[in-house]
């Protein structure tokens, strides 16, 4: 990597199985996502947003209200009988192929890439079942998020982060202005990079989100900020 250049970190993945276009039966299943949401939107409210605004424009605009009703479904909490809309939400992955869409950033800018295989409505699905997968306010926020992508007709780019997220991203972002990203994670960690491995990060990372949760002393007003910075701060030093 160049000098001066920061390194563009992993905020936030998506992991969807689904059926091959061209399978007879339509079927999703959700995969081990990482979707820090808290507190506001988050970048994988962000990210889940941007999902469903990349692909709704190829789904069959009459499905559009069903669409958003299943989020108002999924957010006051029901049960959602399956299929729905055409296509199975399954926990079993056998014979399904992986799809992941992730969002990158350095502090300054935003970079998505998302996986462009597979028809739209499983992507669109996926990523709002995975939103109502979220609890309390994040699922709200994240749902939110979804609703406004299914109105979004453009591209995916900066334009689109400003429209889902607005203040509550700028915010996020500027956690990591001014840092470099490894540097700022080893910091929080406590770490250095001549004693860190991979079994000291993840022992850390439990110490430290055991003393910050309310029931062990934490400061509930910043609790959800600081396990959200751990958890970002885990997937800067484990991740390849």
């Amino acid at each position: 990597m160049p000098a001066g250049t920061v390194a563009r970190v992993l905020l936030a993945e998506l992991e969807l199985y689904l059926s091959r276009p061209v399978a007879p039966t339509r079927r999703i299943a959700l995969g081990d996502s990482e979707l820090p949401v808290g507190p506001g939107l988050g970048f994988g409210g962000l990210l889940l947003g941007a999902v469903v605004a990349r692909f709704v424009p190829e789904v069959d605009r009459d499905f559009l209200g069903d669409l958003e009703r299943l989020t108002r479904q999924l957010e006051a909490g029901h049960r959602i009988p399956q299929p729905r809309l055409r296509h199975r939400l399954q926990r079993d992955r056998i014979g399904l192929t992986s799809h992941a869409h992730r969002l990158r950033g350095d502090g300054e800018r935003l970079e998505f890439d998302l996986d462009e295989r597979g028809n739209a409505m499983p992507n669109v699905l996926g990523a709002i079942y995975a939103a109502g997968r979220l609890t309390g306010t994040a699922r709200a926020a994240a749902l939110g998020a979804a609703r406004r992508g299914l109105a979004w007709r453009g591209s995916v780019g900066p334009s689109l982060v400003e429209y889902l997220g607005g203040d509550t991203v700028s915010r996020d972002l500027a956690a990591l202005r001014g840092h470099e990203p490894r540097a700022w994670a080893l910091g929080l960690f406590g770490l250095t990079e001549s004693t860190i491995d991979g079994p000291l990060v993840h022992r850390r990372f439990r110490e430290l989100v055991r003393a910050a949760h309310p029931d062990h002393g934490g400061d509930a007003d910043v609790a959800a900020s600081r396990l959200d910075d751990l958890a970002r701060a885990r997937r800067i030093l484990t991740q390849g």
